[in-house]
């Protein structure tokens, strides 16, 4: 069976940006991450962790990426969805949306993001 796993609105304070100061003080980030995933039978009719995604891990992974500066939210999002991946092969599909919380761009508003879907 497929569950869909939503990391909903994480939020992380790093040093994206293309000026050198947003990498120099950072900002508020929010990620959230949908996963497609396969689950076990032994996930869903015997309640082991082993059948599915640990969460925990899950957002201990976009946190480690989040901690790396990069200049575009393209970079840093394609990052994330790549590590999901690559760390767990029980995930089919991932979504991740960055969003950085008031840009340096002039104008009131509350973010900015950008999202990023991978497949298997």
């Amino acid at each position: 069976m497929q569950a869909e796993i939503i990391v909903r609105r994480l939020k992380v304070y790093a040093r994206h940006g293309v000026l050198p100061q947003e990498q120099e003080v950072g900002a508020n980030f929010y990620v959230t991450l949908s996963a497609l995933s396969e689950v076990s039978d032994d996930a869903l009719l015997n309640d082991r962790l082993e059948g599915t995604v640990d969460y925990g891990a899950l957002v201990a992974l976009i946190e480690d990426e989040m901690h790396r500066p990069s200049a575009l939210l393209e970079h840093a999002a394609m990052r994330i969805a790549s590590a999901v991946l690559h760390k767990f092969s029980a995930v089919l599909r991932v979504s991740v949306l960055l969003e950085k919380e008031n840009p340096p761009l002039g104008v009131q508003l509350e973010g900015i993001g950008v999202k990023i879907t991978l497949k298997r």
